[in-house]
C-alpha cells in the first residue's frame, strides 16, 4: 500500500526562509495550547509531533534551533490560516485529494488490516518450509443428511485407526480415497507450501510432525486423513528448459518409440559439440517452448507435477542436464538455467494478499473483524426479531423484504440491534438497502442474512472510523498534517510559485531592482578537451595548436570528435567564469592554445579573449531571478500575514515543548 506520508513540517522547512520574528503577544492560555493564530488554538502536541518527524531520530535541539523552528512553525500556521480564510479547504480539488488520502491513511489503523497483516505474516512464515504429505479423502454423497455425514466421519475414523495400527496410507488411499488422483499417486500429494491447499487442510498439515496422522479434517471437499511424510526448508524457485517427447496412448508402440527417441536425444546431448537450443528446436514436441530453447517460467514447489518438479529441484548447477524422466505428458529431459531463494516478504506481500482475499480466509478475517467490532462497540442484537426475519425472509429477494415485513405485521420502528447508545430499526435497514443499490456487490448475493451482515458490517466499519477520528492520537495527527499540508501547498502554489513563474513584469522589475546580484565574474570563451585515450593526444594537439578560438571552429571540432573518436575525449566549451572553473582557473590568461597536466590528466585548451566582469542579461539568469522573486513573494506574504493575524503564545507550553523534544 502506498500512502503520501511526507512530513508537512519537514516540507515547510524546505520552503520557508528565515525571517525576523513576527509580532507575537504573550497571553494566559491553557497549558496544552502552544499558540493561537487569529484566535484558533494550536496544541503543543502538534508541534512536538511534527518536530519529532523532522528530527529523523536525532538527539534534541539547542535553544537557538528550537526558537528558529518555532518561528517556522508559526509561519506555517499563518499560511494554513490564510488558506482557510480564502476557502481553499472548501474547493473540490482539496476535498477530492483529502478524502482519497483518508481512505489510504485509515487502512493501517483498522482492525481488518491488523488481522490481514497477521494472516500475511503467518502465510509467509509457513512458506519457509515445504511439506510432503499423503491424504485420503472421504466425500459426502449428494444432498447428504446429517446421518450421511456421520457415516462418512465414522469411516474416516476407522481408516485412521488402521493407519495408526501400522497400515500404509498410500495403499489405503487406493482402496478408500474418493480423490480421483489417488489411483495414480496413491494419495501422495508431493510437496506443497502455504496457500496451495484450502485453509483447513493447510492448518492441519502445518500442525503435524513427520509421521503424524491427523484427525479427520473437514473441508469443502469432505473429510481428509493427512499424514505428513517430510518437512524441509523451501528451496525457492527454479528456471529450467526441457525437451519433451510425447507418448501417444492410442498407439501401443508409441511408448517404446518415445523411450528410444529420448534415449538417443540424451546421448546426443552428452557430446561437447551439441548445442542445446538446436536439439530442442529439432526434437522437442512441446510447441509452446521448442522455438525458445525449451525455456519455462520460474516456478516454485507445488506448481508443477511432482516428478517434473522433483527432478528440477534436484539439479544444482546451471547447465546441468537430467536423465530422461516420465510424466503423464511423455518423456522429458531437463536443463537447469537458474535458481533463486524465496522472495522477501515485501516482494511477495501483494501476491500473498491477493491470494488470501480470493480464498475462504478473507471470510474468516471478516468474521473475526465483526466479532471484535461487536465487542468493542457494545453491540446488542434483538435476537428474537432477527431470528424471525431470518426464517421468514429466507430465500426472498431483497426487493420483496418490505412487503413481507408488512405481511408479518412488523413495524419499521422495531429495533434490530443497538450499537453503543444508538438504536437501529427495521426502517433503517430498508433505507440502507435502497442507498446501497448504487454500490458494487459480490456476484453471489444471498438473501436476508447476506444483506443483514452487509448492513451490520457497514455500520460497524463506520463506527470504527468515527472512533479513529475521535480517539486515535496518531491518526488525528497524520490527518491534520496532511490536511494542513494540502492547504499550505495550495496557498504557496497560488500566491508564490505560480505567480513567480507567470508574472514576467514582476520578474523583470525584480531583476532591475537587484541587478547587482546577477553578475558575471571575469570570463573567457574556451574549448577544453580532456584526453581520455593517450594515443589520440597528438591528433587533438595537431588540430588545435595552430587555431584561434571561434565558435564555428569549436562546433566543427566537437562534431568531428563525436563522429570519429567518441570515446577519446571529454569536451567542454562556452563562455566560462575563470575563477570558478577548476581547469581554466589554473591556465594563463593568454588567448590561444595551451596544454595542461593536472593530477595526471591531460587537457588541451583553446582560449579566446577575456571578457570583463559585468551584469548578466535577464535572459541569461531568468531561472535564478524566478527563484529569488518567489522568495521575495514568500517574504511579502508572511509580512502581510503577520500584520493580518494576531499570534499569541503560551510561554509555559513553549517551555514544556522544549523539554519534551529534548527528552
Amino acid at each position: 500500500m502506498t500512502i503520501r506520508k511526507a512530513s508537512v513540517f519537514s516540507f515547510s522547512l524546505l520552503l520557508l526562509t528565515m525571517f525576523g520574528s513576527p509580532s507575537i503577544a504573550q497571553n494566559s492560555t491553557t497549558s496544552d495550547e502552544l499558540i493561537t493564530v487569529d484566535g484558533q488554538s494550536v496544541d503543543k502536541d502538534e508541534f512536538i509531533y511534527l518536530m519529532g518527524k523532522g528530527s529523523n531520530g536525532s538527539p534534541g535541539l539547542s535553544r537557538k534551533d528550537f526558537e528558529e523552528n518555532l518561528e517556522l512553525f508559526i509561519n506555517y500556521k499563518l499560511k494554513v490560516r490564510e488558506a482557510e480564510a480564502l476557502g481553499l479547504h472548501e474547493s473540490f480539488e482539496f476535498r477530492q485529494e483529502f478524502e482519497a488520502f483518508k481512505e489510504n491513511l485509515k487502512a493501517p489503523f483498522l482492525i481488518k488490516n491488523s488481522l490481514e497483516e497477521g494472516e500475511l505474516r503467518k502465510s509467509y512464515a509457513r512458506m519457509q518450509e515445504v511439506i510432503r504429505a499423503s491424504h485420503i479423502l472421504f466425500q459426502f454423497p449428494p444432498n447428504a443428511s446429517s446421518e450421511d455425514s456421520l457415516i462418512v466421519l465414522k469411516m474416516a475414523l476407522k481408516v485412521r485407526q488402521e493407519i495408526l495400527a501400522g497400515g500404509d496410507i498410500n495403499a489405503l488411499a487406493v482402496e478408500y480415497s474418493d480423490d480421483p488422483s489417488a489411483r495414480t499417486n496413491q494419495g501422495d500429494l508431493g510437496y506443497f507450501t502455504s496457500l496451495q491447499m484450502v485453509q483447513p487442510f493447510e492448518d492441519a498439515a502445518y500442525g503435524l510432525k513427520p509421521g503424524d496422522v491427523s484427525e479427520p479434517i473437514l473441508t469443502s471437499f469432505g473429510y481428509h486423513i493427512i499424514k505428513v511424510q517430510e518437512r524441509k526448508p523451501n528451496p525457492g524457485q527454479v528456471k529450467v528448459s526441457h525437451i519433451l517427447v510425447r507418448v501417444n496412448q492410442d498407439n501401443p508402440n508409441s511408448e517404446d518409440q518415445a523411450k528410444r527417441k529420448v534415449a538417443d536425444i540424451y546421448t546426443e546431448i552428452q557430446k561437447p559439440t551439441t548445442v542445446w537450443e538446436d536439439i530442442v528446436k529439432n526434437y522437442s514436441e512441446d510447441p509452446a517452448t521448442n522455438q525458445k530453447g525449451g525455456l519455462l517460467p520460474w516456478f516454485s514447489v507445488g506448481n508443477m507435477i511432482p516428478d517434473f518438479e522433483n527432478t528440477a529441484f534436484a539439479l544444482t548447477e546451471a547447465g546441468e542436464v537430467s536423465p530422461p524422466i516420465k510424466t503423464r505428458y511423455g518423456y522429458h529431459i531437463l536443463r537447469l538455467e537458474d535458481r533463486k531463494p524465496l522472495d522477501s516478504f515485501e516482494q511477495m506481500e501483494d501476491q500473498i494478499r491477493s491470494r488470501i482475499l480470493r480464498e475462504s480466509r478473507s471470510t474468516m478475517i471478516q468474521s473475526q473483524v465483526l466479532a471484535i467490532q461487536k465487542s468493542r462497540y457494545g453491540f446488542k442484537e434483538n435476537d428474537p426479531l432477527v431470528s424471525r426475519l431470518q426464517n421468514e425472509l429466507y430465500q426472498i429477494p431483497k426487493e420483496q423484504f418490505q412487503n413481507q415485513i408488512n405481511q408479518l405485521g412488523l413495524s419499521g420502528d422495531e429495533e434490530l440491534f443497538k450499537i453503543k447508545s444508538t438504536d437501529y430499526k427495521i426502517s433503517d435497514f430498508i433505507d440502507f438497502l435502497a442507498w446501497d443499490e448504487a454500490n458494487p456487490k459480490p456476484k453471489n448475493q444471498g438473501y436476508f442474512e447476506f444483506w443483514y451482515d452487509r448492513y451490520l458490517g457497514f455500520l460497524l466499519d463506520q463506527k470504527e472510523e468515527e472512533d479513529l477520528e475521535s480517539s486515535n492520537k496518531e491518526y488525528q495527527m497524520l490527518l491534520k498534517e496532511y490536511r494542513d499540508g494540502i492547504l499550505l501547498f495550495s496557498l504557496m502554489n497560488e500566491k508564490v510559485w505560480q505567480k513567480g513563474i507567470q508574472d514576467s513584469l514582476g520578474q523583470r522589475r525584480y531583476y532591475e531592482q537587484h541587478i547587482d546580484n546577477y553578475r558575471w565574474e571575469e570570463r573567457m570563451p574556451a574549448l577544453i578537451v580532456k584526453v581520455l585515450e593517450n594515443d589520440k593526444l597528438e591528433n587533438a594537439k595537431s588540430a588545435l595548436s595552430n587555431q584561434q578560438y571561434s565558435e564555428a571552429f569549436v562546433e566543427e571540432f566537437t562534431e568531428q570528435a563525436r563522429q570519429n573518436t567518441p570515446l577519446a575525449y571529454r569536451i567542454e566549451s562556452g563562455k566560462l567564469e575563470i575563477r570558478e572553473h577548476p581547469i581554466l582557473s589554473l591556465s594563463n590568461a593568454t588567448p590561444g592554445f595551451e596544454e595542461l597536466t593536472i593530477e595526471g590528466e591531460r587537457y588541451l585548451l583553446l582560449k579566446g579573449e577575456t571578457i570583463p566582469a559585468g551584469p548578466k542579461k535577464f535572459e541569461e539568469t531568468r531561472g535564478q531571478v524566478i527563484k529569488d522573486y518567489q522568495e521575495h513573494l514568500d517574504k511579502q506574504l508572511l509580512e502581510n500575514l503577520r500584520s493580518k493575524y494576531a499570534v499569541q503564545i503560551n510561554k509555559t507550553a513553549i517551555e514544556e515543548a522544549f523539554v519534551a523534544i529534548n527528552q
